[in-house]
């Protein structure tokens, strides 16, 4: 088994790095050279400029050419990458002259930025996460672990982002996964975890209600824990922040950033409620920017509270991981200001109900790669994002199209229909449904690949990617939402 794990990571490990070797995000389009370009340049500022300077606007900080707008953990981690790049060639990180660098070898540094975190941090996560299951006597659940771990480690929408687009994502979903590893283990610890993993980006704040009534829910009854737990938080808030809390200004600075209200209710197309729905209602000439903001807050409060009155009630590590897949889907269906890659936090989240929901959780994580497809196409990963979803697809083609039920679906069904009815009154549509959703992405990946858009209608097949995908995440939240509903009220009758 340890050779199997060995073999499995360190395939995992070259994918990654053969993704690397394509295009990143803005290679070879000034003025502002995409993401690469941003995070590089956060390394040139953080490195040269005073902390008080890293997110307010100077002479020698534009932040209209890619300003800081993470939390102070990625201001931290791009201060150590530039004093790296410092010692090996200053000229990468050189203030204001910098901008725009295309050196191979500063490249090559950049792409081993990004593995050397994944290895370290995210991969052990989701190894820890399920080789939990190779531990039983049970040789069902030693195979669904180790198989689970090696899918997982394999998911194409991190690795073409991460490795391919560029970005740090493993970071915050590192150090989210290990907070779910750790939850049984001690609570402090996956709240300390958990805060770093907010401070690092502040997308996990879509995990944040999770957390909350999950640990609140645990501890109603116990002062003592709950003044340790809000201390625990508050001391690693504070230490995060240490730097910028000598004035509200500074704070004030930071906040600004990182709220970015003035982007608007989403960024470019992305395959949440409001951008579909605007193919119908144009939302931005009927509303104000505050009355989006508005409607946004309390349709995703609305939306997410069954999932969290269940979680509150009865915090199961059940109804835990369910409700970390619903409230991040919520989230990233109903809230203010969501770009594409933002399907990352609610894909993560998946991975810790997989086990329960083999075959919907892997075609979710096909839908929500085929979600970024438009992106892959404008970074020029259309052949890697193409391999790596293939490669994907056979490894889990035994969950997706396999007639045979798992064991949760067999209890699920048996309650309403009858262990002998299951295979017709489930299985036999849930596949119909995977196939034709299969088959439907097939479709529109050749259409944008092969076809030019009406010049009339430009952005016709982005939108028919993003409506699809809308489409079929509604109908996750539904059906995980029923899920975690079900086994409340079970519980509650036991």
């Amino acid at each position: 088994m340890v050779g199997t794990c060995v073999v499995g990571f360190l395939f995992a490990v070259v994918v990654r790095w053969l993704i690397s070797l394509h295009d990143y995000s803005g290679y070879g389009k000034p003025p502002l050279f995409g993401d690469f370009e941003a995070q590089r340049h956060w390394m040139e500022i953080t490195y040269n400029l005073p902390v008080h300077d890293w997110y307010r606007q100077t002479p020698s900080n534009d932040l209209l050419y890619w300003g800081l707008d993470y939390p102070p953990l990625t201001a931290y981690h791009s201060f150590i990458c530039g004093y790296i790049q410092s010692k090996m060639n200053s000229s990468w990180i050189e203030l204001n002259k910098s901008q725009g660098i295309q050196d191979a070898d500063q490249k090559l540094f950049m792409r081993l930025s990004v593995i050397v975190p994944d290895v370290l941090l995210y991969m052990p996560a989701v190894l820890f996460y399920f080789l939990k299951c190779c531990k039983s006597t049970s040789s069902y659940k030693k195979e669904s672990g180790m198989h689970g771990a090696f899918l997982m480690l394999l998911y194409p929408g991190l690795m073409l982002i991460d490795h391919g687009h560029f970005q740090y994502n493993c970071i915050s979903l590192g150090l989210f996964l290990w907070s779910v590893n750790m939850m049984c283990c001690s609570q402090l610890l996956s709240a300390v975890l958990f805060v770093l993993a907010i401070n690092y980006k502040q997308m996990e704040l879509h995990h944040a209600l999770v957390f909350f009534f999950y640990l609140l829910g645990r501890i109603t009854f116990s002062l003592k824990n709950l003044i340790k737990l809000s201390l625990v938080v508050i001391v690693t808030f504070s230490l995060c922040w240490f730097p910028f809390c000598w004035s509200i200004a500074s704070i004030r600075h930071v906040l600004v950033r990182l709220f970015p209200f003035n982007r608007g209710l989403f960024e470019d197309k992305v395959s949440n409620f409001w951008c579909s729905l605007s193919l119908l209602v144009k939302l931005k000439q009927k509303f104000s920017e505050q009355q989006l903001i508005n409607i946004s807050l309390v349709t995703t409060l609305f939306a997410s509270l069954p999932s969290l009155f269940c979680l509150f009630l009865k915090p199961s590590m059940k109804q835990f991981k369910l409700s970390l897949f619903n409230v991040s889907m919520c989230f990233f269906l109903f809230s203010y200001q969501v770009h594409e890659k933002t399907i990352l936090i609610t894909a993560i989240s998946s991975i810790v109900i997989y086990l329960d929901h083999k075959k919907e959780v892997s075609w979710f994580l096909i839908v929500s790669t085929f979600s970024m497809l438009p992106l892959f196409v404008k970074d020029n990963l259309v052949i890697p994002a193409i391999s790596c979803s293939l490669i994907f697809y056979i490894l889990s083609n035994v969950n997706i199209l396999s007639n045979k039920p798992t064991l949760f679906q067999q209890r699920m069904m048996s309650d309403f229909c009858g262990e002998n009815n299951y295979s017709s009154k489930y299985s036999s549509i849930s596949d119909l449904l995977v196939h034709l959703s299969l088959i439907s992405m097939t479709l529109i990946t050749i259409i944008v690949l092969m076809l030019q858009p009406p010049s009339h209608l430009p952005d016709l097949f982005t939108v028919s990617v993003t409506s699809f995908s809308c489409l079929h995440f509604i109908m996750f939240l539904i059906y995980f939402n029923c899920q975690q509903l079900r086994d409340f009220v079970k519980v509650k009758a036991n």
